[in-house]
């Protein structure tokens, strides 16, 4: 098959061959007309500050950009949940012509008295950065009259990308690092970076290293807090999760404040033990027994997850996945965990990757592999029917084309409600797999080679619960 579909796209679409020299073209502003996946600059730096539970979010600029990142992603707060709340200074007409500082300062005031916040972050948006308010003296002035950081985000959508956002955002959290009281952290301290707390993640992950004998002194930006962020340059090491997002504030926490970085990931079995074990490497020298302890958890959990996983296996084996994210540090763990499953990825792309990204991910995937940057759902729909794959693991924006093909749909990112991090999930990932691949109910749908399947009486009565009354009798007969 002829991967790409736009010309343009071409060299952004790679189909793997053994032997062949890998290169790809990534990190490109999205092509004008190819509706493309990634987001804007505005959105990037949104979702990377958002999960900061006890800040005051305040996007400057027309409603349709706080409408569009409103709650966007299942962030779990133990604490306070102000970063659940959108607000906007809702430019209209009028404030493009004469400006909107009166009107974002007077917002801030307000909000301030109302939610008494520890910090607030203000987002440029596209129309800002063209009729030019100075958010930054805004900022300032609102900052000396309340007592509180107000920070601003150069978030302006028509900068770049998506990952420009994530650099936007890192350089408005350094404005916080640093600003703290950092007595009393243990030798043995880690931040724990580019975890969002989906689904509550974050607090598995947590509880690992704290079983390892580990203190976690700031979780950034799931369940985090302005106060951990002002003091979390004081942490022995920075343990990075997504590369793409919060890289950028390692680097600069290593190049001001010489805190070393390692990269990890938590998602699937090897992956997930790996960031335990290079954590617990990294001490070793200050603490004999932490190799030992982390060996006893990974035994543990693996106890019980590889015998279930040996179950789901005997179902799964040979068949196909297609994975989309917006991270390719994730899409590495993805095709892992397939292995696992005994399942074949036959594409696999992400937003966000860099070259370096891809390289490594062409290095772990198999033989006609098509690896993709920055897609688009004509070109997302026309893998999954040529590729005639079993299941689409993605995210919101990805649903809809796979159940419009009649496939089956994995959320892999922010709107989830179920922990996929981890050993336990792993377990959780592996499960909802086998339900979704193995549901009866993609055989009322015309989605292989044009034809129906054939459906029993037994396959019709186990839809019954999630296809309705009329389209079964239809399908049936």
């Amino acid at each position: 098959m002829k991967p790409a579909i736009f010309e343009q796209r071409s060299k952004q679409i790679v189909q793997k061959r053994e032997g062949d020299e890998f290169s790809i073209a990534c990190n490109r502003d999205s092509l004008a007309g190819a509706v493309s996946q990634r987001a804007c600059v505005f959105c990037g730096s949104r979702v990377v500050l958002y999960p900061i539970a006890d800040a005051l979010h305040l996007v400057h600029g027309p409603i349709g950009c706080a409408a569009y990142t409103w709650d966007i992603r299942g962030a779990l707060s133990s604490g306070p949940e102000l970063h659940r709340l959108s607000f906007s200074t809702d430019l209209r007409e009028k404030d493009v012509i004469f400006g909107g500082e009166k009107k974002l300062e007077a917002a801030l005031l307000e909000l301030i008295a109302q939610h008494k916040p520890n910090a607030a972050f203000v987002y440029s948006t596209c129309i800002v950065g063209i009729i030019g308010d100075d958010v930054g003296a805004i900022c300032k002035k609102v900052s000396a009259a309340t007592g509180i950081p107000v920070i601003p985000v150069q978030s302006e959508g028509f900068k770049g990308n998506k990952r420009a956002g994530y650099e936007a955002a890192c350089r408005a959290m350094m404005q916080l690092v640093g600003t703290g009281d950092t007595s009393g952290i243990s030798p043995l301290s880690i931040n724990i970076l580019g975890d969002f707390n989906l689904a509550g993640e974050i607090w598995i992950i947590k509880e690992y290293y704290e079983r390892m004998g580990i203190e976690v002194v700031a979780t950034i930006t799931g369940d985090g807090r302005v106060g951990d962020l002002a003091r979390c340059h004081g942490a022995a090491l920075n343990v990075v999760q997504c590369s793409g997002a919060t890289m950028d504030l390692a680097k600069m926490m290593q190049e001001k404040f010489g805190v070393p970085v390692i990269r990890a990931s938590y998602f699937g079995i090897e992956d997930m033990s790996k960031a335990l074990y290079d954590v617990a490497r990294h001490f070793q020298d200050k603490d004999p027994g932490i190799m030992a302890r982390t060996a006893a958890l990974v035994k543990e959990e693996l106890s019980v997850l590889l015998p279930r996983l040996a179950e789901l296996r005997k179902d799964l084996e040979g068949k196909k996945a297609a994975v989309y994210v917006g991270g390719a540090f994730k899409a590495f763990s993805l095709v892992k965990c397939f292995r696992h499953l005994g399942m074949k990825v036959v594409v696999v792309g992400s937003q966000t990757g860099t070259e370096e990204d891809y390289k490594e991910l062409a290095a772990i995937t198999d033989e006609g592999t098509i690896i993709v940057d920055d897609s688009n759902p004509l070109e997302l729909a026309r893998f999954v029917k040529d590729l005639d794959v079993d299941i689409f693991v993605g995210g919101v924006k990805e649903r809809p084309i796979a159940y419009k093909l009649g496939v089956g749909f994995c959320d892999h990112n922010h709107e989830r409600k179920e922990a996929l991090e981890g050993f336990v999930g792993m377990i959780n990932f592996a499960e909802e797999v086998h339900r979704t691949v193995m549901s009866p109910v993609w055989r009322f749908t015309p989605r292989r080679r044009g034809s129906l399947q054939p459906v029993t009486a037994l396959d019709a009565a186990a839809c019954a619960s999630t296809v309705s009354p009329e389209p079964a009798k239809e399908a049936a007969s």
